[in-house]
C-alpha cells in the first residue's frame, strides 16, 4: 500500500508513519520500494516475517476487541454499529 494511504487510514501523519515503518524494517517486518506505477510515491508491503507477528497477535487483538468493545453491547447497539462502521469504510482513493 502507497505510504501516502497507510498515513490517511492510519490517521497519522506520513511523516510519523515513515518512522514506524523504518523501525518496522529493522526488524524485517516491512519492506518499503518506489510505487511501480508512480515512482513519486513510495509502497509499504509486509513481508512474510511481519505478516507472521500480525497472524500471531490477531487472536489476542480480537478477544480484547470482543471484551472491550463488542460483549458490553446490547444487540440494538450492535446492529447500530454495524450501520455505523459500513458508512465509515471509506479509502482515500473513494474521495478522489
Amino acid at each position: 500500500m502507497r505510504m501516502s494511504e497507510l498515513a490517511y487510514l492510519a490517521n497519522g501523519s506520513l511523516s510519523r508513519l515513515s518512522n514506524v515503518v523504518k523501525r518496522f524494517e529493522q526488524r524485517g517486518w516491512v519492506e518499503r520500494s518506489p510505487d511501480p506505477d508512480d515512482g513519486r510515491y513510495t509502497v509499504a508491503a509486509l513481508t512474510d516475517a511481519g505478516y507472521e507477528v500480525v497472524a500471531a497477535a490477531a487472536p489476542t487483538h480480537v478477544r480484547a476487541v470482543r471484551q472491550l468493545v463488542l460483549d458490553p453491547l446490547t444487540a440494538a447497539d450492535q446492529q447500530a454499529l454495524a450501520r455505523i462502521a459500513a458508512k465509515l469504510r471509506v479509502r482515500p482513493v473513494d474521495l478522489a
